[in-house]
């Protein structure tokens, strides 16, 4: 992790968060789009710059807590790892993507409010009764 590319993202989801098994652990894949937005000094309007498209993966009780509480449109922010991945495309072109790997993610607050709730423990964390003080 140490020359890792580390990035955070503003943006919002851009479809269904797909939650799949990996081996032993559950990763979430969703896109995430970030549109800059720049003043014009010249006129005082504020205009959008072009969209840029990242795929993020979350990890086992990250991806499923993305999962339970992330919808299409919910504006987020993430931080991650930055990865390049290739791949040739169904019409034979080798593309290059952004890939995320996320080790944070949530809603992005300046735009809304939001209810946490805490995972409950699994049943291998719960280690006797909690007394009722």
């Amino acid at each position: 992790m140490i020359n890792d590319t580390m990035v955070t993202l503003q943006g919002h989801v851009g479809g269904a968060v797909q939650l799949r098994q990996a081996g032993d652990s559950q990763v979430a894949h969703l896109r995430v789009a970030c549109t800059p937005r720049r003043l014009k000094r010249a006129t005082g309007e504020w205009v959008d710059g072009e969209t840029q498209w990242y795929s993020v993966s979350a990890w086992r009780h990250l991806g499923e807590h993305c999962a339970r509480s992330l919808s299409s449109g919910d504006p987020v922010i993430l931080h991650g790892r930055l990865q390049t991945r290739t791949y040739v495309n169904k019409d034979g072109v080798e593309v290059t993507g952004l890939e995320v790997e996320a080790l944070l993610i949530g809603h992005d607050l300046s735009r809304g409010v939001s209810s946490f709730r805490k995972r409950p423990p699994s049943p291998e964390q719960h280690t006797g009764e909690v007394s009722a003080a």
